[in-house]
């Protein structure tokens, strides 16, 4: 558990919702998690089943299915299994305040190396996503320090489009940002520009008086 310490300390589990770090694995031992986190600045966080934690990076600018496109990716701290399906609103003042969804998931394998730990020591880690948005072979690539690169591979899941307009809806509840806030208490204002495509304004529609988690069926941990 000491590669938590860090997701620990950084966290006040009496006033945040996010999970407190349990011993555990899943069933399937190599899940895989994208989450959309308004923040102080929207990005989307990858996050990578192995030995008992997920290894994450922040990708600010979401993954593209675009093998020209070479997305950055800066590695965060390990996160506990319990956080796979987090989804909510971290309390703004918090560190990483603001609203976070469940934007993909679902399994992994790694392609070029077994062990995943040693391909990622070594810089260079190729995975297949088998997701409900994402699919296909991507490469890791670190570029110095904490900076990587987030690449998609040319396959029959290639493309041009952008997924992360075009599916933009949480893959757990099938909520949107501004919703998953209205639910939770969250800033909805802030979460409706996450939502928005380029150069386009969402109207938030009236707050629901009904509540609900909305956290849908996926993988066991």
């Amino acid at each position: 558990m000491s590669s938590l310490e860090t997701y620990k300390r950084k966290r006040r589990f009496n006033v945040t919702p996010e999970p407190k770090p349990k011993k555990k694995h899943s069933e399937e031992g190599r899940l895989f998690v994208v989450q959309k986190h308004q923040a102080r600045n929207l990005h989307y966080d990858l996050r990578l089943e192995t030995e008992g934690v997920l290894k994450s990076w922040a990708v600010p600018k979401g993954p593209s299915l675009d093998p020209t496109l070479k997305r950055l990716a800066m590695a965060v701290e390990d996160h506990p299994l319990d956080y796979f399906d987090f989804e909510g609103v971290i309390p703004e003042g918090e560190y990483g305040g603001g609203t976070v969804m469940v934007w993909d998931y679902g399994t992994y394998t790694p392609e070029n190396e077994s062990d995943v730990i040693r391909a990622l020591n070594q810089g260079e880690l190729k995975f297949a996503l088998r997701g409900r948005k994402l699919k296909g072979s991507w490469v890791l690539v670190r570029t110095r320090d904490r900076q990587w690169l987030l690449i998609k591979h040319r396959d029959q899941y290639a493309s041009a489009d952008s997924i992360t307009d075009s599916a933009y809806k949480s893959a757990l509840s099938g909520r949107t940002m501004v919703e998953i806030a209205a639910q939770n208490g969250g800033d909805e204002t802030k979460a409706a520009s996450a939502d928005a495509k380029p150069g386009q304004d969402l109207q938030l529609k009236p707050r629901d008086k009904r509540t609900r988690k909305g956290r849908g069926t996926g993988p066991k941990v």
